[in-house]
């Protein structure tokens, strides 16, 4: 099976998009403007993969960057310019300039979710496979921006639930909701 990957510009932040499966339509549009949003919110620049895959390379990256051997639903793997967005976290700027004047996109990092859990998860808490694909999507960019609802004190929930209301139009996550 070949990948397919779409890549379109919009400021702030460029989302490189690759759908690696064909079984399920995706709301690709609709994903790549969640994390935009989010990115205009949050006052971010730079670039994001958003990768749509199946159980089986989730588990495979779980067991090897994790050390569970299980599928979840949404992997985050901050790039060198992630994960210095959170409350504590040193801000530095996401765009790198060169010496004429032109910029480019610096990644901000991945984010991986699989499509195989989302879809069992999405009628379990009651929403659409869409819907479940663009809560997972905003969860996974906030942990790419470094906030950690394992560590903090709640911050990383509130901002979510924030975000939810504002741009995906649903409520907090409940404990049940937490990514498996």
């Amino acid at each position: 099976m070949r990948p397919t990957a779409v890549r379109r510009r919009s400021a702030p932040l460029e989302v490189v998009l690759l759908n690696q499966q064909r079984r399920r339509r995706i709301p690709a549009g609709r994903l790549r403007r969640v994390i935009q949003d989010a990115a205009r919110a949050l006052r971010v620049s730079g670039e994001v993969a958003l990768v749509l895959t199946s159980d089986a390379p989730v588990r495979r990256l779980n067991a090897r960057y994790r050390h569970q051997d299980k599928a979840t639903d949404v992997l985050s793997f901050p790039g060198p310019h992630g994960g210095r967005f959170a409350p504590g976290v040193k801000k530095r700027r996401s765009r790198i300039h060169s010496g004429d004047s032109e910029s480019r996109e610096v990644g901000l990092g991945d984010i991986v979710i699989s499509l195989d859990r989302a879809a069992r998860n999405a009628p379990r808490f009651g929403r659409t496979l869409s819907q479940e694909l663009e809560i997972l999507t905003l969860h996974g960019f906030l942990h790419i921006l470094g906030y950690d609802h394992e560590t903090d004190d709640g911050t990383m929930d509130r901002l979510e639930s924030r975000l939810r209301k504002r741009l995906i139009g649903t409520g907090a996550r409940s404990a049940r909701e937490r990514p498996s």
